[in-house]
């Protein structure tokens, strides 16, 4: 049997981190957190479940969430983010697998709670994610802050585990537009960097063909209501990220 460490990245998280911690009880051989210096309760709650708490500056998604594994004890490692839990037919999967480890890392679903509503449709379900591997068969990669985990050897060896990741995404409105306008800001810088430049046909068209494809083609009319605001919102977004690498791109122009 292999010994799990779960590694977690947080910043006042006080909200959700004890649910986070308790679904991994019995599973977990190692709990490392790694903070970027909480201003709430976040710590005190981390220490009371006995997880060993490291603190260091947030310097983007990927580089956090590479440093933490580096805290790990063990190898073999489960990624989970503080507003996610496993439920149990996941715990379960996860258990099975610890006693025949097989694969250089593991996928599962991903199903995400947005204002107290489970969310089956918009592009959101199953949502894989590779969260359990053997760290020393890859790597955190993407473009922040779409962080996902990349395996050197592809997917060729990489399994799928039974059960869902319980996403706690957003409890109001207001969280999600705080989010879209945190997010957007660090993808457009990201993607402006990477040489990625845009126009007023596409600022204005994409946002259009990303609520079509979300409420539409994706079925977010069968969420109802939710899945009317989150593909809106999602549109939304689009745009919010198109106009901020305009944004990059004026002043760059002003500066020439």
């Amino acid at each position: 049997m292999v010994s799990l460490s779960v590694v977690i990245i947080t910043y006042n998280e006080e909200r959700n981190i004890a649910r986070c911690l308790t679904s991994v009880k019995g599973i977990a051989d190692d709990i490392v957190v790694l903070d970027s210096f909480s201003t709430d309760q976040t710590e005190a709650i981390c220490r009371s479940f006995g997880v060993r708490f490291f603190q260091h500056r947030f310097e983007g998604h990927i580089e956090q969430k590479n440093l933490a594994i580096t805290y790990a004890l063990f190898p073999h490692v489960l990624s989970l983010d503080a507003d996610e839990a496993l439920d149990d037919t996941l715990k379960q999967s996860i258990a099975s697998v610890k006693s025949n480890w097989t694969k250089s890392g593991y996928y599962m679903n991903r199903l995400t709670n947005y204002c107290g509503k489970w969310i089956y449709h918009c592009g959101w379900y199953p949502d894989r994610k590779l969260r359990l591997w053997d760290s020393r068969e890859g790597k955190w990669g993407g473009v922040n802050p779409h962080d996902k985990f990349e395996l050197f050897q592809g997917d060729n060896n990489a399994g799928h585990l039974k059960g869902n990741i319980l996403h706690y995404s957003y409890y109001t409105l207001d969280d999600h537009y705080r989010q879209v306008n945190y997010f957007t800001g660090i993808l457009a810088k990201s993607q402006f960097e990477g040489g990625k430049r845009t126009n007023l046909v596409i600022m204005y068209l994409s946002p259009v063909v990303k609520f079509l494809r979300d409420y539409i083609l994706k079925l977010g009319v069968l969420d109802g209501k939710a899945g009317f605001t989150i593909s809106r919102i999602s549109a939304y977004a689009t745009f919010l990220k198109y106009r901020k690498i305009r944004q990059f791109q004026k002043a760059l122009k002003s500066k020439m």
